[in-house]
């Protein structure tokens, strides 16, 4: 069930029609070393008029004073956006918050900025750190995140522009359906596009491959989504129960598909790589997502437990990782496959005293503290353990 301040956050962002979402990274929070400090706000593909009328022009500097509501408005601030276009600089910021801000130390990172504009001058703002009210919120605006952050503009998000081929096999796809496909199906239709429309593809490295399946299949789903969904919300509903029971099997639908997706294409980089897996198996303790190389190798009591690898996959883990520590309990050491954008050191502080290893694709790995004993290894160190252990 989501907070009161989550339930908030949607209806500011619905309400205005306009929202930027962001994890909060290190560099937000000042803890990489650059001096940094302010939330770092997106410049690209005209995402600054969401938060300024100052245009992100090179060799100029700016600074304009906003008032910001926190959490609803139990915390205010007189703060500014200054917009940094001279020398090497060339980014935005969100900065003066006062000595006593709560919302910007090192426990914040990962967790979820929502920056909600009233007018020009003033915002509203949301700092979510639960799972489900991430969860909650991105399937309420129907918005995914890639680098880091998304935007709801205009009441909708915002979607990149697909190519006309993979467009094309998209939409012949989703023009045969007549019921909701299962996420197995919109994986294998996601893969059999991009691999037929990218050349090259098939020779990428699998943490780029598992990044862009990820967002190709968001593209596909939200295409699904309207094709199947549109007469169904619009229909005449009989009661307000009626209403109620249809928009909440379109948002868990919504919920379900990330971790599905993330879970399936995983599975085809293994399958690729001809290393023997189970998904989720019920014969052992706790049903861990992946376990490596199956269940009978798990059930052998003389099979090494080094070559034993048990992986739970999160999209999102702050709070989340700890249900891997019941997951099989013969193997003690654990490794959790995410893509969420940032943790915090605390968090990864405490995943390593749990005995976890952390797998997360290479081009999230910038936004990571470094100053953390935690082995946090890309999709491609991974496999390349695994198979070095397998050969043994």
């Amino acid at each position: 069930m989501a907070s009161p301040d989550c339930e908030a956050a949607i209806e500011a962002a619905q309400t205005t029609g306009n929202t930027l979402l962001k994890f909060i990274s290190p560099n937000d929070v000042g803890i990489t070393g650059t001096h940094q400090r302010g939330f770092y706000l997106p410049k690209k593909d005209e995402v600054w008029r969401i938060f300024t009328t100052q245009p992100p022009t090179r060799g100029e500097s700016s600074e304009r004073a906003v008032t910001i509501r926190w959490q609803i408005q139990r915390y205010e601030t007189h703060s500014a956006i200054k917009w940094y276009g001279r020398r090497t600089r060339s980014e935005y910021r969100l900065t003066r918050f006062g000595r006593h801000f709560p919302f910007l130390t090192g426990d914040s990172v990962g967790d979820l900025f929502v920056l909600v504009p009233d007018d020009v001058n003033s915002f509203q703002a949301f700092l979510l750190d639960l799972p489900d009210d991430i969860e909650e919120l991105q399937a309420a605006l129907g918005v995914q995140f890639g680098q880091g952050w998304a935007i709801y503009q205009n009441g909708a998000p915002r979607e990149e522009t697909e190519n006309e081929c993979i467009e094309r096999a998209f939409r012949e796809f989703v023009d045969g359906l007549i019921v909701f496909p299962t996420g197995s199906q919109f994986s294998a239709a996601t893969r059999r596009a991009v691999e037929d429309c990218i050349r090259g593809f098939e020779q990428q490295d699998a943490d780029s491959a598992l990044l862009r399946l990820m967002e190709c299949e968001y593209r596909l789903f939200r295409m699904a989504e309207r094709a199947l969904c549109t007469q169904e919300v619009q229909r005449l509903f009989v009661d307000v129960d009626d209403f109620l029971k249809t928009a909440s099997t379109i948002m868990n639908r919504r919920k379900s598909r990330a971790g599905r997706s993330l879970e399936n294409h995983f599975a085809a980089q293994l399958a690729k790589r001809r290393i023997p897996y189970a998904m989720r198996p019920a014969e052992i303790d706790g049903e861990p997502d992946v376990i490596i190389p199956g269940v009978a190798a798990y059930l052998d009591t003389a099979w090494p437990r080094e070559q034993l690898f048990v992986v739970g996959v999160k999209t999102t883990c702050k709070d989340r990782w700890r249900q891997v520590l019941n997951e099989a309990p013969l193997v003690p050491h654990k490794y959790i496959l995410t893509v969420q954008p940032a943790i915090s050191e605390n968090q990864l502080r405490q995943m390593h005293q749990a005995n976890i290893s952390l797998v997360v694709p290479r081009a999230l790995h910038r936004e990571y503290p470094q100053t953390t004993e935690i082995e946090i290894l890309t999709v491609e160190a991974f496999l390349a353990r695994v198979e070095a252990e397998l050969r043994e």
